[in-house]
Formats: structure tokens, sequence, C-alpha cells
């Protein structure tokens, strides 16, 4: 079994370590499915309690499964359903406590009890989305919301430029 790296214990000085490490192992000259992969892979490496980690990339119509880690997922997602369909449809970053109480939520994995999807996009040009599942509920917060979306705008945002 595998150990998480020790990372400090304040969450945002954490996730600045992270950040650094995100940005060190981009290769801007590899696919971007490369380098989405070994994002998922240091996410799922970072993050504690959580059993699913990934990107849906938007193909102009729907969201369509990228690189992840866990468990088998959704392959297509519509914009008009779920989380990750919302994340993309509003632009807007998705902090869910509860996915059972979120309207249209889809269930890929049923032991997914809270979510965090944020958008990656620019000028109202939706490219995908990093999508987060945890076990428990309530499991992430104001502080995992704002460094995911500095890792989304700093790291993965020029991927797609």
């Amino acid at each position: 079994m595998f150990n998480k790296l020790q990372y400090p214990e304040d969450k945002n000085e954490a996730y600045k370590i992270l950040i650094t490490q995100a940005n060190a192992l981009i290769e801007k000259d590899l696919p971007l499915t490369t380098n989405l992969a070994n994002i998922s892979a240091l996410l799922n490496q970072f993050l504690d309690n959580i059993n699913w980690v990934g990107f849906y990339l938007y193909d102009g119509n729907e969201l369509v499964l990228g690189p992840f880690q866990g468990l088998p997922a959704c392959t297509t997602i519509s914009l008009e359903r779920g989380v990750c369909g919302a994340a993309g449809k509003n632009l807007e970053t998705q902090l869910v406590k509860d996915v059972h109480a979120f309207p249209g939520h889809i269930a890929c994995d049923g032991a997914s009890k809270s979510e965090i999807v944020v958008p990656i996009y620019k000028d109202d040009k939706l490219y995908g989305v990093l999508d987060i599942d945890a076990p428990i509920y309530d499991r992430f917060d104001l502080e995992d919301k704002a460094n995911l979306e500095t890792l989304t705008n700093e790291v993965l945002l020029p991927l797609f430029e």
C-alpha cells in the first residue's frame, strides 16, 4: 500500500505545494490527456477521503470522460444533468455537501456522498471540468474551492489555450 506524501497541516500551505508540483509535472509539448492524467494522479495522491478524481472534457455538445483515478465512471454527461453539468452550464464551481440532495445528481459511484466540480473555462468558453467525489459528507470546503480554482486557472487552463 502506498502512503500519501506528507503535506503541511495548514490546508492552504499544502495546496501551495500541490500547485507547485502540478506546474512541475506539466509538459506543454505532450498531449493534453497525458498532462491531465498526471494531474489526476497527483490529486489522488494529495487529497484524502476521496474516491474519484478526474476530468470531463467538453466536446461542444456534452462532457466526455477524460483522464481519472477511481472506479469506472459515466462516459458522457449533458450540461443539463448532475453536478458536472451544472458546473459546466453555469461556469461556476459546484460545492456539494450531500450529493443525494442535489437535484439531478448522477450516481456513477454509490459510495460518493459529497462532490466538488470546478469548471475549466475562459471568456465563457467551456473546456471541461475537474470533478472530485468523496465517500463522506461535507468533505470539501471554501478553502478547497479557492485552491482548486487556482489550480484550474493557473495550471490547467493554459493547457487548453
